[in-house]
Formats: structure tokens, C-alpha cells, sequence
């Protein structure tokens, strides 16, 4: 291995699932195959750290936590737990597939943030699957569910308050330092807020991209890959033909995006340009090497102003 820096890689949802697909564990294996291919690349050349989403899964585990009468539902803090221990034994069986004799290890990942935050007050991040409007309706009847359109239907929606702090930052760099692959901060990390007894959890999903902008700069990453199942950030969304190639911080308004789709990831990509001065990068899954050579999808660094690099032909 080089001595290049270290890369943290956010693996977006359709690494796992892509919308109107099974949630099976079949499909997801067969996702992260993939994933892994893509990932080993950047694995051989420098220091990885992986985390991932699971909207889909944590959404799906409540509902089967919701099925059992017999007992309370299981409160979301322990389903992110759950789904994070799950998927990450995904993701490291197929890394570790994709690249033989490396060590990889998932860590089950607690990330604090703070109990008066807004977002408590109005929930916003879509988890579990997509339902028809009469079915996600009744469900908001009949379970408490807060619902809300996403693409051609709805999802519950839950409260995603912004990260603070990774509780586990130290044990993650020392695996990164002794050459472990580190899968970690799944779904966002298990959100927790601290009290006089220490730490506890609370009903919420922390977004993923926020919390690898917040891992990465921690660890003194120089590249954070946020990846996701389109090329690029495209100015002219829904048409596709202007993507954005390299741009600063400066450039770029993330409030001018959709909400539920690229406003998040260019807000961690940013934050994560500001804080650290190394390059974030949004792309497709299946072009992660090139992403991380500058040689396809959407580059923010930090810097002074420079005009977004618009090339209709999708080349560079």
C-alpha cells in the first residue's frame, strides 16, 4: 500500500436496494458484490474507511419489531444497532472476499448529538419502504407514523438530528493506523445524546453523509467518496445534461437541490471541503476508483471561488 491518504467511502442506499426492489438479503449480497469490486481498487493503493445507509432496513426492522404484540416496540436507537451489525457483516464478508488477506472489521458506531435539536420537532428523514398513498396513510393511522411523499410514494419519516461527535473516533483510527479496513457508522451511527449518567439513546436516524463529513474530517481523511446511483451532481436535475465537475464550496447553493436527494450530500461534501481542505467526491458506486483519481463524477474542494466546470458531453 502507498502512502496515500486515507479515504472514508459512504455507500448511498442503492449499494444495498434500489427503489421498488425486495428487501431480501439475496438482493443485498448481490449489491454488495459490487460495492466490494469497487471498493477493493481503492483498498489496494490507500486507508479505507466505509460506512453506509440503511433507511430501508432500519424501516423494515421496525415493522417486524412491530408485528411481535407480545412486546413494545423496539425503540429506533436498537434497530440502527441491529441494522447496522447486519449490514456491516455484509459489507465486510464481501470486502474481505474482494481483497484476500486484508483484515476488515466492522465497529458498531454511537455518535452523539443533541437532544434540543430541531430536527426532534419535525421529522424528515425517510426510513423503510415505499408505499402506495392509501397504504402509507392507514399506517399513519394506525401506527403514530409521521409520512411523506418520496419520489412516486411515501415513507414514514423520523427525526434526523445533526451529528455531534463519534464516540468511537479513537478505537476506529487506531484499526485505521495498524492497516485495518474499517467498516463503521453505519446508517449514520446510533444516535445518542448525553446525560449526567453518561449516554443514552433516542428515536432518531442520523444521516449518513452528514456523519461520514463529520468521521472523515475527525480522522484526517483526504478524500470522502459519497457514492450514489447517478454520475454526477447535475445543475439542470431531472434532465441530466449539465453535471457539475469541480467546484468550491463558494459555488454551490445545497438548499437549491431536492432535500431527499443530492441537498444532503453536497451540504456534508461541503462541510467536509471547508473543514478539513481535502476533496469530496459524489458519483456513481461503479466509478468510485475514478472518482477518487478526479476522472468522473462531482469534485468539491476547498478554495477560492472557481466557476462550476459544466460539461454537457459527461466527459472530462
Amino acid at each position: 500500500m502507498s502512502d496515500a491518504g486515507l479515504a472514508v467511502v459512504a455507500l448511498g442506499g442503492n449499494a444495498l436496494w434500489r427503489r421498488g426492489e425486495p428487501l431480501d438479503v439475496a438482493r443485498q449480497r448481490e449489491r454488495l458484490r459490487t460495492a466490494g469490486r469497487a471498493l477493493a481498487a481503492i483498498a489496494a493503493t490507500r486507508p479505507l474507511v466505509v460506512t453506509h445507509g440503511n433507511g430501508p432496513q432500519v424501516g423494515l426492522l421496525a415493522l417486524q419489531s412491530e408485528a411481535c404484540r407480545e412486546l413494545p416496540p423496539t425503540p429506533l436507537d436498537i434497530l440502527g444497532a441491529e441494522s447496522e451489525g447486519m449490514i456491516g457483516y455484509l459489507v465486510e464478508q464481501e470486502l474481505a472476499n474482494a481483497l484476500p488477506g486484508r483484515d476488515v472489521a466492522t465497529l458498531l458506531t454511537q455518535v452523539e448529538v443533541d437532544p434540543d435539536d430541531p430536527a426532534f420537532r419535525t421529522p424528515s428523514k425517510p426510513i423503510g419502504p415505499l408505499y402506495e398513498e392509501t397504504r402509507a396513510r392507514e399506517l399513519a393511522a394506525s401506527r403514530g407514523f409521521a409520512i411523506a411523499r418520496d419520489g412516486d410514494g411515501f415513507r414514514r419519516v423520523v427525526p434526523s438530528p445533526a451529528p455531534r461527535r463519534v464516540l468511537e473516533l479513537r478505537a476506529i483510527a487506531l484499526l485505521v493506523e495498524h492497516g485495518v479496513i474499517v467498516v463503521c457508522s453505519g446508517g449514520g451511527g446510533i444516535p445518542v445524546v448525553p446525560t449526567p449518567l453518561g449516554v443514552r439513546g433516542v428515536e432518531a436516524v442520523v444521516d449518513k453523509d452528514r456523519s461520514a463529513a463529520l468521521l472523515a474530517s475527525a480522522l484526517g481523511a483526504t478524500h470522502l467518496l459519497l457514492l450514489t446511483d447517478v454520475p454526477a451532481v447535475y445543475a439542470d436535475w431531472p434532465a441530466r445534461t449539465r453535471p457539475l465537475r469541480d467546484v468550491a464550496p463558494i459555488d454551490v447553493d445545497p438548499a437549491a437541490f431536492e432535500a431527499g436527494s443530492m441537498r444532503p450530500k453536497l451540504e456534508a461534501a461541503c462541510a467536509f471541503a471547508l473543514a478539513s481542505g481535502g476533496v469530496a467526491h459524489i458519483g456513481a458506486l461503479e466509478d468510485a476508483a475514478l472518482l477518487i483519481e478526479d476522472r468522473a463524477g462531482t469534485a468539491v474542494h476547498a478554495g477560492t471561488s472557481a466557476a462550476p466546470d459544466v460539461d454537457p458531453t459527461g466527459s472530462r
